[in-house]
């Protein structure tokens, strides 16, 4: 029949063969080649050198090898030795890399596009689930982000009441293996809310009561007395749930809870201290500035939600989210920055600026600084090897021409994992070059 066309089985597989290539060329396009290991020691010199624990060197000398930091000093106490590749950088700011917690960078590619998602898996209780397998260093994304000087980024699964197994990535490298900093560091659970808002941002609705909530916190509470008993004394099966658990109650693995309000917060606290959970981390916690006392007496860490939103109850000061960094850093509250919610992937590349808004209400630059350097590096457990510019930790750091925590002046000029120089472009500056020379063209 005219104008219709019969597609046999043998058809029907050429295009669907032909959508996955064109999809898959779509999301490799422009991927950049992994940086080659440090082949002699480097040294910047004459910098200013901001440590990320508070301290800040003037003119300073900076010496890395093999990936590992060697020496951070003054100036004027370096000798030159032979061989070293020492690059001038008068004027210039040095930081440690930025570490961006909590956050689905290399789990998602078009937010829009449920094929390019894979932060969730079916099921309501997994934490088996593991983002270190699907992560994906060829994401077009991550140059993006690490133009701004983000290096490390705790990636995490979402959905469901306990999402699954986090774990940290440098931002460079072939696959998954390559990239990985620190395996499964973390399970992340869902607090049931109490109370949920319709409608959108603009136009919210009245507040509502869950009617699943007293449902959820059994299956919780169930679910972690089951693990805690099989850690303990162990089974005579495997489960993979339980097995996965298991680090929860020794140490090894944070506890990272998402909770929003003060009550969820508290709440959540205390179920985690019934569990004797070691290390526990509230995630979100739009709330926090509500109970620090909580919080600090309790020493439970604080993943602080993007800074540039709106506050959680209409009552509260319009700027309390601009506020809370502040206030958690006066109360002795371990805390440090994140950017999650909507467009998180992307907007990750703006956690340098959030800091930068902090320091408008508050903070010192240093402080804010350590809130996505240090003070993450201790939530994630990681500070051993990073989070500040010290001697014995891994050389991943950067130079901007100007202050990175600036969105006017920051200028990523160089950025260095583990001693390896990172090629800065990203497939945004190739367009932008394409279409400046098109509309400057004579």
């Amino acid at each position: 029949m005219v104008g219709l066309i019969k597609i046999n089985n043998m058809n029907m597989k050429k295009i669907v063969i032909l959508l996955t290539f064109s999809l898959s060329h779509l999301l490799t396009s422009h991927a950049q080649t992994p940086a080659k290991p440090q082949q002699r020691q480097i040294v910047l010199l004459n910098g200013t050198a901001h440590i990320g624990n508070g301290t800040v060197i003037e003119k300073s000398a900076i010496g890395f090898e093999n990936g590992e930091l060697l020496f951070v000093s003054d100036a004027k106490d370096y000798t030159r030795q032979l061989g070293d590749e020492v690059i001038d950088i008068t004027g210039k700011q040095v930081y440690p890399g930025f570490i961006a917690p909590s956050t689905t960078l290399g789990l998602v590619e078009i937010e829009a596009a449920r094929a390019t998602r894979d932060f969730e898996d079916v099921g309501y209780i997994n934490p088996h689930v593991r983002s270190e397998i699907s992560y994906n260093t060829d994401s077009k994304i991550i140059p993006t982000i690490r133009t701004n000087g983000v290096l490390l980024a705790q990636v995490a699964p979402r959905g469901g009441l306990i999402s699954g197994t986090s774990s940290v990535f440098t931002l460079d490298g072939w696959n998954w293996e390559d990239a990985v900093y620190k395996t499964d560091d973390g399970i992340f659970v869902n607090w049931p809310a109490r109370y949920s808002a319709g409608g959108w941002w603009g136009e919210p609705e009245p507040m509502k009561k869950n009617e699943e909530y007293e449902k959820r916190i059994v299956a919780l509470q169930k679910f972690f007395a089951d693990a805690k008993a099989y850690s303990q004394n162990g089974q005579s099966e495997l489960d993979i749930r339980m097995e996965a658990m298991k680090g929860i109650f020794s140490g090894e693995k944070r506890l990272f809870i998402n909770a929003t309000l003060a009550k969820d917060i508290i709440e959540a606290v205390y179920f985690a201290k019934k569990f004797a959970v070691p290390h526990l981390v509230i995630v979100g916690a739009k709330d926090a500035s509500l109970v620090t006392d909580v919080l600090k007496n309790n020493n439970v860490a604080v993943v602080l939600d993007r800074v540039h939103d709106l506050p959680s109850s209409p009552d509260s000061d319009i700027d309390l989210p601009f506020k809370t960094p502040k206030i958690l850093q006066d109360a002795g509250v371990l805390y440090c920055l994140s950017y999650m919610g909507g467009m998180e992937t992307a907007g990750m590349r703006n956690l340098p600026f959030t800091a930068g808004t902090a320091v408008a209400y508050g903070l010192t630059k240093e402080q804010a600084l350590s809130a996505i350097t240090l003070n993450t590096a201790k939530i994630l457990g990681i500070d051993a090897t990073a989070g500040t510019l010290e001697g014995g930790k891994d050389a991943t750091l950067f130079v901007s021409s100007g202050d990175a925590l600036d969105m006017r002046t920051n200028n990523v000029e160089m950025a260095f994992i583990n001693g390896k120089k990172l090629d800065l472009d990203n497939h945004q500056k190739q367009l932008y070059r394409k279409f400046r020379n098109k509309y400057t063209a004579k």
